[in-house]
């Protein structure tokens, strides 16, 4: 490998794997992968990693003739930095062999198994916070646990196996749900009391669940980025990831076993995860999805691009600072305002080519977290809520299926067949489409339909929208909400 490509510092022959990651991704590879790394060189350990994908093999495919090695490339503007990652030493596709996935999570050695499997792989019922007994995946491990489809299934199965020979394991959610921990415990406790209620008492005594808040933008890889790579180091790699270089990751303090020291590259350790949750799923995860609705119907393919448009550079500050930022308490040692002028620059990195298409994907399943709270506090607190309508009007255009132009939009969500089916029922009337959309238990709830003033400034949201155009609707909203 030539260049200038920072290189491991450890042995990675005698480092043996201690942790199992769900869910191995892009996420994976930038944030979780150089975390581990740094602690097992800074204080050593038996941290190496077993990845899973739980759905393709692609990832597998990428990785397995590079040996599990992949590079992760920091870039800011015009200057880049690439290091290699050598964590990550065996990997998995659980439908291919789900027995040997179960196998690895059982396996004693293992004492933590982190995951990245995106909100919908939790199998939540959104009225509930536990599990939805009627997905048809939770519904097949049920009736098939020995080769169970969910994160949840593999983790009970292994669960099982792990009590019997009484090893304990630590399961750390890393993503992007409010008590992420405790909705993970939810899920597979409910799993475990539907399939044998008499071991849910060992999964206390086992088992530890502690919630994170993980902060790294990292888009998809691109050609483009992988031939960029090469040109670096002089190698192709199909499994190489490009990402910011600002990186956060708080741990709530709550392992039943060790864990690898996570502090030596940065991480923070804390009694309560839940503020840092917040301020990051409402400010940067909220505006985020804004920019990409807004951004991909005003013509936008990356979230850089419309960054650079004054009006909705604008439009997102008075957003984050005006309806976000007075709902969410601010973290210890973390100012708001300072965070918020650190996401302008972040969300303007032009090196970073997130697309808003993949943003602006299962927003069903985000809209709890990043909007529908902040919304309801605003309510009760009576504060503005111009600028959230005006993203959710964008979110309900958008999964219609066809943008201002008339193009179809390839909407990747859960619900997509619902969604676009409610947006053609409403027939274009902005306020049969606010009441309809509104009308979606499992993202709004129950309450804001009841909400006269959310309702209403949703169906003028909407009528502006489709009058005028996201451009032009960003800048009115601009205007009459000044000062």
């Amino acid at each position: 490998m030539s260049g200038d490509v920072t290189r491991p510092a450890f042995d990675r022959a005698a480092a043996a794997i201690g942790q199992v990651h769900l869910g191995a991704g892009a996420f994976f590879k930038a944030h979780l992968a150089p975390y581990t790394q740094t602690a097992i060189e800074e204080a050593g350990g038996d941290w190496a990693v077993c990845g899973a994908s739980l759905r393709s093999p692609d990832a597998r495919d990428a990785l397995e003739p590079q040996d599990n090695l992949f590079t992760v490339t920091e870039k800011d503007g015009d200057s880049a930095q690439t290091s290699l990652m050598t964590i990550l030493k065996d990997m998995h596709v659980a439908p291919e062999n789900p027995a040997a996935l179960i196998g690895a999570i059982a396996d004693p050695a293992i004492k933590i198994v982190t995951a990245t499997i995106t909100e919908k792989g939790y199998c939540l019922n959104p009225a509930s916070s536990g599990l939805d007994f009627d997905h048809p995946d939770v519904k097949h491990d049920l009736e098939n646990p020995a080769a169970p489809k969910t994160a949840i299934g593999l983790l009970a199965a292994a669960i099982h196996k792990r009590v019997a020979a009484r090893a304990p394991l630590t399961v750390l959610s890393c993503d992007n749900l409010p008590g992420n921990g405790a909705l993970f415990k939810n899920a597979v406790r409910d799993f475990i009391m539907e399939a044998d209620p008499g071991a849910t008492a060992a999964l206390d005594e086992f088992v530890r669940f502690p919630s994170s808040m993980v902060d790294r933008i990292t888009p998809a890889t691109t050609d483009e980025d992988r031939r960029e790579v090469m040109t670096r180091t002089g190698l192709f790699d199909a499994a190489a990831v490009v990402t910011e270089p600002f990186t956060q990751w708080v741990i709530e303090d709550d392992f039943v076993a060790e864990r690898p020291q996570w502090e030596a590259g940065g991480a923070l350790l804390a009694a309560d995860v839940a503020p840092y949750e917040t301020a990051k799923l409402r400010l940067l995860n909220g505006a985020h999805s804004a920019i990409a609705y807004l951004g991909y119907l005003m013509g936008c393919e990356t979230v850089s691009d419309a960054m650079a448009r004054p009006d909705v550079a604008a439009f997102v500050r008075a957003l984050q600072e005006d309806e976000i930022a007075p709902t969410v308490p601010a973290p210890a040692n973390m100012p708001l305002g300072p965070y918020i002028e650190d996401l302008a620059q972040r969300f303007r990195n032009p090196a970073l080519k997130h697309r808003t298409w993949q943003i602006a994907m299962d927003g069903s399943q985000k809209l709890p977290q990043r909007w529908v709270k902040t919304i309801r506090a605003q309510l009760e607190n009576s504060g503005p809520l111009n600028r959230l309508s005006l993203a959710v009007a964008a979110w309900t255009q958008y999964v219609t299926g066809v943008d201002e132009r008339g193009t179809p939009i390839d909407v990747r969500d859960p619900m997509a067949t619902r969604l676009k089916r409610i947006g053609a029922e409403a027939g274009g009337d902005p306020a049969e489409q606010a009441r309809a959309f509104l009308s979606i238990r499992e993202i709004f709830g129950t309450d804001l339909i009841q909400s006269a003033r959310f309702t209403q400034t949703l169906e003028n949201a909407i009528a502006l929208l489709r009058g005028e155009g996201a451009e032009a609707a960003v800048k009115k909203v601009n205007r009459e909400n000044a000062g």
